[in-house]
């Protein structure tokens, strides 16, 4: 029994020890690693429906992921204000958002935006200008007005949603993002400063024509590895948002963890860069 017990207390140790190991080199890892790698995350929604598809979230899903931010303290900013930020070499609070969606669905007005409006949480919607006012899935200028008056910014994603990298054309990549901002502009009356690739695509020629075009920055997908300097503002990658529920349910324990890894500010460094969203 004795031998039993004295087994039992080496064994013991050498468990702590190996713990012990595993918190220090964990601790160190984070500390001199991870830590001054934080990035700001910039999550981007595309449609809210409730067709289980790739790039839909749930109105619901929508509602319980923004009462987590409020309820839990977010700091929610413009991507103004983190280009901003980014530019003069800001520190962010780790709890610092920002919301984007893409293509501009009429149910971003009907769903996103009164929570929005509700919480006080400024969002940037990238639309596609031909869209706009034509099909009846998507905003109209009416709409894009409305929110721009109530702490909606709005940003280019092309006239037509081209896939830009497959235009060796400047004069017809000219005309998608340029012509998209000044489609923008002249509706609602305020400078369009942001621009977004569709699908996440771009290469050198495509950013030089961005920044000729006259935005600020640009944002793509996970393609690249975006840090927190004045060399990727054209660049910035983004997280896609899933039918994700923030809330601890029985039949529900890895949604919550995907959803609190993604706001964590590390995220982009465990991703493999790749194609499209």
């Amino acid at each position: 029994m004795k031998k039993i017990i004295s087994l039992f207390r080496k064994v013991m140790k050498i468990l702590k020890i190996i713990i012990a190991v595993f918190i220090i080199s964990f601790g160190c890892f984070f500390i001199f690693w991870m830590y001054p790698r934080y990035s700001v995350p910039v999550l981007t929604y595309h449609s809210f429906d409730n067709r289980n598809e790739l790039l839909s979230v749930a109105p619901e899903n929508f509602a319980k992921q923004m009462r987590y931010l409020k309820d839990r303290g977010y700091s929610v900013i413009s991507l103004d204000g983190l280009m901003e930020g980014v530019k003069n070499n800001k520190k962010f609070a780790r709890n610092t958002v920002v919301i984007t969606m893409d293509d501009g669905y009429k149910n971003n007005y009907i769903y996103a935006y009164p929570i929005l409006k509700q919480y006080n949480f400024p969002a940037m919607i990238f639309v596609v200008t031909d869209y706009i006012g034509k099909n009846k899935s998507f905003l109209n200028w009416n709409e894009i007005k409305e929110m721009s008056k109530n702490g909606i910014l709005f940003g280019a994603h092309t006239k037509s949603h081209l896939y830009l990298p497959s235009s060796n054309d400047e004069n017809v990549l000219r005309n998608e993002i340029l012509g998209s901002k000044k489609a923008i502009e002249s509706q609602i009356g305020m400078q369009v400063d942001y621009f977004c690739y569709p699908s996440g695509g771009f290469n050198d020629t495509v950013k030089k024509v961005v920044e000729e075009a006259g935005f600020k920055g640009a944002c793509a997908t996970n393609r690249g590895k975006f840090r927190s300097n004045k060399n990727n503002i054209y660049e910035l990658n983004r997280i896609s948002m899933r039918n994700i529920d923030p809330y601890f349910s029985f039949f529900n324990i890895v949604e919550p963890i995907k959803f609190w890894v993604k706001l964590t500010g590390y995220y982009d460094l465990f991703r493999s860069k790749k194609e499209g969203y």
